[in-house]
């Protein structure tokens, strides 16, 4: 956290103002960019997005995202079952999937020259964050040795002992049980562009993201479950303008 608030402050300070629009760029009506998204809530990878931008003025742009991640409890451990050999989530009663479309703005801090260099931006965006919550089954053995296994939601009134688990179902198995819990999202950071402005383009965002959902998601039943969430993230980004 403390080297993402160095590296923010470090580029506002030192990014020098954004020089006049080039001839190259003066033709750029549009980007339409796409990548995944890692952040500290999501575990390995967070989830995937897709932008567009559209130009405002020399140093102002406007786009428009929608963002899929995976929100998950930082009391998460994963356990394999020592008589299946499969994986499972301990204690996990429900995946919590959140969509995010958002409106933002990109300041043009550090424009780089029209075949290379790097361009730096600053952005925020709002919007609103469509929580889906999604059970999370495992197949548990009722009969100890026996062999009474069942598929259900993980229920921690009912599976007691963790050496009954023998492993997780599908995400898609609860995916028609989803519950649906609103919410809102605000982000802002800082995006790091390569490539020419005539053809491809990629780069890096980093930032910070807060959101507050109407209802509290349970996860995990035995842990803190909370409304408000906050992450830093990075987006690895890719795309083309005309």
């Amino acid at each position: 956290m403390k080297s993402l608030i160095i590296l923010l402050a470090f580029a506002l300070l030192a990014a020098a103002p954004a020089k006049a629009q080039s001839e190259e760029d003066e033709g750029f009506q549009n980007e339409l960019s796409y990548g995944v998204n890692f952040n500290s809530n999501g575990g390995l990878i967070g989830g995937a997005f897709i932008r567009s931008t559209f130009f405002m003025n020399e140093n102002m742009y406007q786009f428009g995202a929608i963002e899929v991640v995976e929100v998950k409890h930082p009391k998460e451990n994963r356990y394999f079952s020592p008589i299946s050999g499969e994986s499972f989530v301990d204690g996990k009663q429900n995946y919590f999937f959140v969509v995010r479309p958002h409106y933002g703005r990109d300041l043009v801090l550090f424009r780089k020259a029209p075949e290379s260099g790097v361009q730096v931006n600053a952005l925020a965006a709002a919007g609103p964050s469509l929580g889906l919550l999604v059970p999370y089954y495992i197949d548990y053995n009722y009969g100890g040795q026996g062999t009474d296994i069942r598929t259900e939601q993980y229920d921690p009134s009912r599976h007691l002992d963790r050496d009954y688990i023998l492993g997780s179902d599908s995400v898609l198995r609860g995916l028609g049980e989803a519950s649906l819990n609103p919410g809102v999202h605000l982000k802002a950071g800082l995006t790091f562009e390569y490539g020419r402005y005539r053809e491809s383009i990629a780069g890096i965002e980093v930032g910070f993201l807060v959101e507050r959902f109407l209802n509290t998601p349970v996860i995990i039943p035995d842990a803190d479950n909370h409304k408000t969430f906050t992450s830093v993230y990075l987006n690895l980004y890719y795309g083309s303008r005309n």
